[in-house]
């Protein structure tokens, strides 16, 4: 339980990091949001706003914990999700690619499943 209440506040950091240092910006034209769903094990850190008529939302960020491992499902920040987490000392068999298929999975470095 130690180690998921840890990975649960390391992604939530992360996370909240990059929601503070968007949402400062004086450019943004949508709203940066974080959804943190622990007892799901599910992290998401979104934008939303409208185009015209048509609402708006792009994830950024979906991370979720499953197994003991962090699967980071996706990633569109620029120095990546695994890269803070490593930087927190999280073990790369403990982080899963899951934006890449099981096969190209295989050639990284980090867990498969």
């Amino acid at each position: 339980m130690e180690k998921l209440d840890k990975y649960r506040n390391y992604i939530k950091n992360i996370l909240t990091e990059y929601h503070e240092w968007v949402s400062g910006s004086a450019n943004l034209d949508r709203e940066s949001c974080l959804v943190f769903d622990e007892i799901h094990d599910q992290y998401f850190w979104l934008f939303m706003g409208w185009e015209g008529k048509k609402k708006i939302r792009n994830i950024q960020v979906h991370i979720r914990i499953k197994n003991e491992k962090i699967y980071i499902e996706e990633d569109w920040t620029e120095a990546g999700i695994a890269t803070e987490l490593l930087r927190k000392n999280v073990s790369k068999k403990d982080i899963v690619l899951a934006f890449h298929d099981l096969e190209t999975r295989k050639l990284t470095e980090f867990a498969v499943v």
